[in-house]
């Protein structure tokens, strides 16, 4: 399968990539831990079926020591014993901040009630900037059908 457009070849699109991952790099420098990010990142690109930004972030997790147990156990956190309480509540909001169309009310005040007692406020704009952000990446992969799977870990950075 190939892309339906060469995005990241367009000089538009490399000028807008630039600034957006000035974005991230904000988040990443922040202190939501670098794990707790990588969750978020995957399971936000499963719900949006990104296959391109789930490739790379599973990997780049794995490449990180992430366990294969707890990267294969995202999808069903829910059921899951391997993740922390905060965690789950980082899971939890990006799940609601993901589905905001499909959830009237949005993100719940229990969601976010739940977020804020395992993150201080700098971290919790650090989530939800990054649940933000990945959701616009998975837009962008996902309209143009980013094809996924040739990812190495550290290809961007």
């Amino acid at each position: 399968m190939d892309a339906r457009l060469n995005f990241y070849g367009s000089p538009l699109a490399i000028k807008f990539a630039k600034h957006i991952n000035s974005a991230g790099k904000a988040v990443s420098d922040s202190t939501l831990p670098a794990a707790t990010q990588e969750l978020v990142k995957i399971r936000a690109s499963q719900i949006n079926g990104c296959g391109f930004c789930t490739d790379m972030h599973t990997k780049d997790a794995a490449h990180a020591g992430e366990t294969s147990v707890r990267l294969n156990l995202v999808a069903a956190w829910r059921e899951a014993r391997v993740f922390t309480e905060a965690e789950r509540a980082a899971l939890e909001l990006t799940e609601q901040g993901t589905r905001i169309a499909d959830a009237a009310g949005g993100v719940t005040d229990e969601a976010w009630a739940d977020a804020a007692k395992h993150f201080d406020e700098e971290q919790l704009a650090a989530l939800v900037s990054l649940i933000a952000l990945i959701n616009a990446y998975n837009r962008m992969n996902v309209i143009v059908q980013q094809p996924a799977g040739d990812y190495t870990p550290g290809q961007f950075g």
